[in-house]
């Protein structure tokens, strides 16, 4: 059966198409037949009563500069779709927080893709904190004397914002490093959130790996190799994107976290890890499927509607 889907994405015009997850995902659901619309987050809305957003019918083909066709821009009514994707990029500010809010509205009539109250309550720095014992040393703290013993304990440590996104903002501090306080100045300055501090681990310089639960089953992985004299792995920070395999302990880390993303309804998640250790679940919009799907084969994405489409059989049922 169709399904009638709308993507809550940044601007489709911009995307990379060899890239680009949410592209890929729109692609599968356009080659099965599905009706795909598109909305920014900035013109969804509650009006009396309805979440309803201003959007538009689109047809997509992978064509570099030509990859997309809008139709004319339409009032949504959000609660007469099948399926609506929460897709936009972090950084998870209150204008994000505003939008699960919204779409949590339109449950469980339509299915919200993550599911925007577990996306609100799982930011990818926090979720982690209910498995300690696989993650590395960890502190979420903003008194500096507080992460001061930190350092002290560990000697070298990454500090970033808890809530920042793409490798902004992500400082090593070895055991020589004499910044912390300037650091601490400067992100206490410009924001009222606490930090989040981790012990370095070593292994980054080998890879930082991205591997790809749908429905809380791993699929596969991709390895983020740092650039030359770079801490930070993120492909748009200079990482290298390389085939990899899961190892025992990723699949160790997968089995403990699994069944509770695939009861939060977080069918589409991307975990980090850095050696044997998880260091961040990413629900808010995990990337990496073209990649992975380019080193294995495997259609992800078709594996996500797959489990998509089974969860909307179900509610009809």
């Amino acid at each position: 059966m169709a399904l009638r889907i709308a993507f809550q994405m940044d601007p489709i015009e911009r995307v990379n198409i060899d890239a680009d997850s949410t592209f890929r995902l729109a692609e599968e659901a356009q080659a099965r037949g599905h009706e795909v619309w598109y909305y920014t987050p900035e013109r969804l809305a509650w009006d009396n009563g309805r979440v309803v957003a201003r959007g538009c019918r689109m047809t997509l083909q992978r064509v570099q500069g030509d990859h997309v066709s809008l139709g004319a821009e339409e009032l949504l009514d959000l609660a007469g779709f099948d399926v609506v994707w929460l897709r936009q990029d972090p950084p998870f500010d209150m204008g994000y927080i505003t939008t699960t809010h919204l779409l949590e509205l339109i449950l469980p009539q339509t299915l919200v893709v993550n599911d925007p109250f577990w996306v609100r309550n799982y930011p990818e720095k926090l979720l982690v904190l209910q498995f300690p014992d696989l993650t590395p040393p960890t502190m979420i703290a903003r008194d500096l004397a507080e992460i001061r013993d930190f350092k002290h304990r560990h000697g070298d440590i990454i500090l970033k914002p808890l809530y920042g996104n793409g490798g902004a903002g992500v400082f090593r501090l070895d055991q020589s490093d004499r910044n912390l306080a300037s650091l601490h100045e400067m992100f206490t300055g410009l924001s009222r959130e606490p930090m989040i501090v981790q012990k370095y681990l070593p292994a980054v310089s080998n890879g930082d790996k991205r591997v790809i639960l749908v429905d809380g089953e791993p699929v596969g992985a991709i390895n983020r190799i740092p650039a030359e004299g770079e801490t930070r792995s993120n492909l748009h920070v200079g990482g290298r994107a390389a085939k990899v395999e899961l190892t025992e302990r990723d699949r160790e880390i997968c089995a403990r976290i699994g069944p509770l993303l695939r009861e939060r309804g977080q069918v589409f998640v991307g975990i980090d890890v850095i050696g044997d250790w998880l260091t961040e679940i990413n629900l808010t919009s995990p990337t990496g499927i073209q990649e992975l799907e380019r080193f294995d084969g495997i259609n992800v994405a078709g594996l996500i509607w797959d489990a998509i489409e089974g969860r909307r059989a179900a509610k009809g049922q």
